[in-house]
């Protein structure tokens, strides 16, 4: 007879040697596909091949401080406390004589004929000298070939008379996907030649700096003193440009941005063509296609970006598209979102005849445009809506009180003279009209695609659409200015 406390002994280890088997059998399909899934064993032989491509940057400048150039963030942006405390909040006393050299960030040689070196534009903004410090302690000035505010880059170039470079190709950030290992070379905190290693978080990332925001995202540690440096793929290509992180402490937390190499390869070879971008221009105003918008011009979905207006002297100005239309594909491309459309147009060469897909009143149809070019400046106001052909007349609809557009009205309201349609006099506080932001003073140029000059008009607009079984109205109002937005009210 076996003792119990042999037998309890024995059976404990046969448990365990089951469940042994079970874990390593539930374990092994996940390690099997790619040795890569497993994570690298080691990086070494791969980071010692990329280190003496990636550079530090050095700036002076003439001015009472010498500290970091900020990137730019839009005011009301969800991470603007992020900044603020990463950058501002850090910036040190000016020093005595108001010059001051300071390693400000990375950069990687793409070019080593031609000694080109990509980095930020926020590294060397307002910079009066630009250095390169190479990994065997060497450095060499810079000239500024061509920066980018929009995307935060720009291309250097140094004389390679005297040096020999090592240039990094660039890779396919598309073809990332979330959990691929990547890694990080930069100038951390004035540490060169630091190397931090992790996955790709996420794709495609607004973070709201600037109108092309789809960064990468990456749990590699990207600090201070790394904007500008590259971030690799395992087969040593340059997938991203670290750009910026969110930390409320100043230090890696995890959360960092890069530009993908998609979107910068593209505005990179423009700034070493020409010095400057070149970017593809359709000269409309968007904004979201939301559910309600969808249903409103019966559509299946959401998707698409809505034409809010057209720029006055523009590609299109010819009416070929216009405010109400919703462009759901752009030269063979789906727009499945708002945030497509400007990537798409700007990628798009300068003169290019491109074909769109726009839905006008429930209609898919395809129109023929020829781009210009994005100019930087301040847009013009839309273009006119109409002559103001109503009677004096105030009727209440959709918790609003409207009348026909008379010069009294539009001098008290202090509207446009190129403003046409019916004026909003007074808005109801407890109505769906007040939630969505409408204010009197606002003028309805359009209901559902069709033009209203007279408070009649509205009502019977309105009850046309009751009567089709439509639970939403889509109103296009212009600001007292002439800027125009979408809104769509419930009609219950």
């Amino acid at each position: 007879m076996i003792p119990t406390a042999s037998f309890g002994a024995a059976r404990a280890a046969l448990a365990r040697v089951v469940l042994s088997v079970a874990l390593a059998a539930a374990v092994a399909p996940l390690a099997a596909p790619e040795a890569r899934a497993q994570g690298p064993a080691s990086v070494a032989d791969l980071a010692e091949t990329l280190l003496d491509s990636v550079v530090n940057i050095s700036t002076s400048s003439r001015g009472e401080s010498g500290n970091v150039p900020l990137p730019e963030v839009p005011e009301g942006s969800p991470f603007q406390d992020f900044f603020d405390e990463f950058f501002r909040d850090r910036q040190g006393e000016p020093p005595p004589g108001g010059r001051r050299s300071q390693s400000l960030g990375s950069g990687f040689i793409i070019d080593a004929e031609q000694g080109l070196i990509v980095t930020n534009n926020h590294v060397i903004a307002d910079a009066d000298e630009i250095v390169v410090n190479f990994s065997d302690g060497s450095t060499l000035n810079a000239e500024l070939v061509g920066t980018d505010p929009k995307t935060d880059i720009a291309v250097l170039q140094v004389d390679t008379a005297e040096k020999t470079l090592k240039a990094v190709p660039f890779g396919d950030s598309e073809a990332m996907r979330i959990g691929d290992w990547v890694m990080a070379i930069g100038n951390p905190f004035g540490l060169g030649g630091t190397v931090t290693v992790g996955i790709v978080s996420a794709r495609d990332r607004e973070i709201g700096s600037g109108p092309y925001d789809d960064y990468l995202q990456t749990d590699a540690a990207i600090n201070r003193g790394n904007s500008g440096g590259p971030l690799f793929n395992m087969a040593g290509e340059v997938i991203g440009i670290n750009t910026a992180i969110i930390s409320p402490t100043g230090g890696s937390i995890g959360i960092g941005f890069s530009i993908p190499s998609e979107l910068a390869v593209t505005v990179i070879d423009q700034l070493r063509e020409f010095g400057e971008t070149r970017r593809g221009w359709l000269g409309v105003r968007i904004q979201p296609v939301t559910d309600d918008i969808a249903e409103s011009l019966g559509m299946e979905r959401a998707m698409g970006a809505l034409v809010s207006g057209i720029i006055e002297g523009g590609p299109i100005a010819d009416g070929v598209i216009e405010p109400g239309d919703v462009i759901v594909e752009f030269d063979g491309t789906p727009v499945e979102a708002m945030r497509d459309l400007p990537r798409l147009v700007a990628e798009s060469p300068v003169g290019k005849q491109v074909s769109v897909t726009i839905v006008r009143k429930g209609e898919r149809q395809t129109v023929s445009v020829t781009l210009g070019r994005l100019e930087d400046m301040d847009q013009a106001a839309a273009e006119d809506g109409g002559e103001d052909e109503g009677a004096v007349e105030t009727v209440s609809v959709l918790g609003m009180t409207v009348a026909a557009l008379d010069e009294s009205l539009r001098q008290e309201f202090d509207i446009a003279e190129d403003v046409a349609g019916v004026v909003i006099t007074e808005v109801d506080e407890n109505s769906a009209a007040a939630e969505k932001g409408i204010a009197a003073g606002e003028v309805i140029v359009e209901i559902a695609q069709e033009s209203v000059s007279t408070p009649q008009q509205v009502l019977d607009r309105i009850e046309a659409l009751r009567g089709e079984g439509r639970k939403n109205a889509l109103l296009m109002l212009a600001s007292r200015t002439g800027e125009l937005r979408f809104v769509t009210l419930r009609m219950n």
